[in-house]
């Protein structure tokens, strides 16, 4: 049965939290009543058996437990008209389904919008979603980003003080508000799986929770969005690099470069799913940051072996990206295609502009792939420097792993 309770926060921890949100009309005070409505369900089950619809149970217990609260506290009565919503009416049972049970389907926008509302800092913004969309413990959301527990719970405590005290409306942004807004929730979910598909410190490649969160989350905004290009280039990306998961360390966790991995141990059904999604996505014109993101991914999942790759297509996707987002990262990945399309001569000359970028001063990425030319054109004492300079800039113990490998192989 605690099986069952622990898929369900996974589950619906959002959903239940949105909805109880409504009645309690208080961050902090849903999250006490779905708390205690999952820590109900822990003795309940076990007698009534699990319901048929988990979230529609915790939500109708959560919310009582909300309207019970603030009727102690005299504020039910003016309150009430918020809770004259058809999820009240859902039984025990379990049988309203999602839209019923949370009155309607965008109160888990409304939350995924609170928490990334432009008032609030990146750093906040990332910790409330992963805390209140996700259901993440504040020790975990600390740990993710490597900073201690009481500094992320301080984080969090502040960004809820400032939705209190700025008076943040819990609502989805009007029509024209919408295409910026969305760009901000979608960099959010962004973040959170570039942090779990290489982690930035630690003894894993990739963080697996948090790219299943970023899955999640991609999934729910397609569902609550659907059609939206954007949204489904987001999820594209994701599934489409995520696939390539379990080929990119061997059977002693050792880093394996792209050019080297097994492409049988791709995840075919996400690339399936992800191709889909990019031919939808770029059917929209003119294309966004996401569907060329999720392209270029296409690109390279489409490919049997490394050496038919498209690479000069690559870089005309990098082209239309870097005009629609200039971004020092992008101008890198674009610099790192054209040395694989051109050559390493060339791909080293369109990375020489970016080494005096302040923004990749501290990026080992831009240092290992010098690096990568450097030793494919025989210039080991450069190739060495480059090597000992992106050795210094990764904490993630893998990445240093594979790094100090090129350097004894230089040596050797």
């Amino acid at each position: 049965m605690e099986a069952a309770v622990a898929e369900a926060h996974r589950r619906e921890w959002g959903f239940v939290l949105a909805a109880t949100v409504r009645v309690a009309g208080d961050i902090d005070l849903a999250e006490e009543c779905v708390q205690d409505a999952y820590a109900r369900a822990l003795t309940a089950w076990p007698a009534i058996g699990i319901p048929r619809s988990p979230g529609a149970w915790l939500t109708t217990v959560a919310r009582r437990r909300a309207l019970d609260l603030l009727r102690r506290k005299g504020t039910g009565e003016r309150l009430e008209p918020l809770a004259a919503y058809p999820a009240l009416a859902a039984e025990a049972s379990g049988s309203a389904e999602h839209s019923t049970a949370a009155g309607i389907p965008d109160d888990r926008l409304r939350l995924i919008f609170t928490c990334c509302h432009p008032a609030l800092s990146p750093d906040a913004r990332v910790a409330l979603t992963l805390r209140l969309v996700c259901g993440l413990a504040t020790p975990e959301v600390a740990r993710a980003f490597l900073v201690s527990d009481t500094t992320m719970a301080a984080r969090i405590t502040r960004a809820k003080k400032k939705i209190a005290a700025a008076r943040i409306p819990y609502r989805v942004p009007h029509h024209d508000e919408l295409p910026e807004r969305l760009l901000a929730v979608l960099d959010v979910v962004h973040l959170v799986f570039t942090t779990g598909h290489t982690a930035p410190a630690g003894s894993d490649l990739t963080r697996g929770d948090l790219v299943e969160h970023a899955a999640d989350l991609a999934r729910m905004l397609a569902e609550l969005l659907p059609g939206d290009p954007d949204v489904e280039g987001l999820l594209a990306l994701i599934l489409l690099t995520d696939a390539r998961r379990p080929a990119r360390v061997d059977e002693a966790g050792r880093l394996v470069l792209l050019a080297d991995q097994d492409r049988a141990g791709w995840d075919r059904s996400r690339i399936e799913e992800g191709l889909g999604l990019v031919r939808r996505a770029l059917s929209r014109r003119p294309p966004g940051r996401y569907p060329l993101m999720a392209a270029i991914a296409a690109v390279h999942s489409a490919a049997p072996r490394f050496e038919v790759t498209d690479w000069e297509e690559i870089v005309r996707l990098y082209d239309l990206l870097l005009a629609k987002w200039p971004s020092p990262v992008v101008a890198l990945n674009r610099a790192v295609a054209i040395g694989f399309a051109n050559g390493p001569a060339a791909g080293l000359a369109a990375m020489e502009p970016l080494t005096s970028e302040p923004a990749l001063a501290g990026y080992s990425y831009l240092a290992s792939a010098r690096a990568e030319f450097l030793a494919r054109l025989g210039r080991d004492g450069d190739a060495r420097l480059a090597y000992e300079e992106a050795l210094m800039l990764s904490e993630n113990e893998v990445e240093r792993d594979f790094l100090g490998g090129r350097l004894r192989a230089l040596d050797g």
